[in-house]
């Protein structure tokens, strides 16, 4: 017998709801922290957002907690409040580790370098940025909000399941940037793909002044080559699946 629900918009197409557009390469997007409210929120465990129950189904299985919707306008409408502070990855080479500085305004990115040039606008690219030279200059003028703070963009798979597909993960960690030149060093070091943690790590000191501060930041660490399954045509079947 026909399935006659399928009917129910034709008298009124304009009602019908849109159908949940996915992306075909990133699968789902790791998160160390969420907003609750409009205030953000650190995680000590990792938060990943997917709009493939199927994956949710499966980051619940291999992380521990639960898939549920959170509300969004994007794509990856499931969320899994995960169990695991560290996820043991596969990183195809240092090309999917990228990083940059970036400033968002009223109207969208208004500043985009590379901490000397600009790397957009097409019209400003490779001309002088005119970022503070020192760290710490960079660090305060991001925190007034008159200038860039870092946006450290990572795809990788799961080392358990890296059929799964490419998952991604984006920090504006000042920590990580300090440690980014030897993680790329350590990626480089192997002729192809590697395994590595990515890693919440909470960070709890008292400041002179007797000030507690405690957060929360990324780690990367690079473990190994990574040996890939061959499939049938004798081509790593996760590789064939990035490209």
């Amino acid at each position: 017998m026909a399935n006659n629900i399928s009917r129910i918009w034709d008298t009124d197409p304009d009602s019908k709801p849109r159908e949940r557009q996915f992306s075909s390469d990133i699968v789902g997007r790791f998160r160390s922290g969420r907003l609750v409210g409009k205030q953000p929120e650190a995680l000590n465990e990792w938060r990943v957002t997917t709009g493939d129950p199927v994956v949710a189904a499966e980051l619940a299985s291999l992380l521990g907690g639960e898939p549920e919707e959170w509300q969004t306008d994007r794509e990856d409408n499931l969320e899994v409040l995960t169990e695991s502070a560290s996820v043991d990855i596969i990183i195809e080479s240092s090309d999917k580790l990228d990083a940059s500085m970036k400033l968002f305004g009223m109207s969208g990115l208004v500043h985009h370098c590379d901490g000397v040039e600009f790397l957009s606008p097409d019209e400003d690219k490779g001309e002088a940025c005119g970022c503070p030279p020192l760290l710490q200059d960079r660090k305060d003028k991001a925190r007034a909000g008159r200038g860039p703070k870092p946006s450290i963009d990572l795809q990788f798979k799961l080392a358990e399941k890296p059929e799964l597909g490419v998952f991604r993960f984006n920090s504006g960690s000042w920590d990580l940037v300090k440690n980014l030149h030897n993680v790329i060093a350590a990626i480089d070091e192997y002729d192809g793909p590697v395994t590595a943690t990515l890693v919440i790590d909470p960070v709890s000191y008292t400041t002179k002044s007797g000030r507690d501060v405690n957060y929360s930041r990324p780690l990367i660490t690079v473990t190994g080559a990574y040996a890939a399954t061959a499939n049938a045509d004798g081509d790593p079947e996760w590789l064939a699946k990035v490209a």
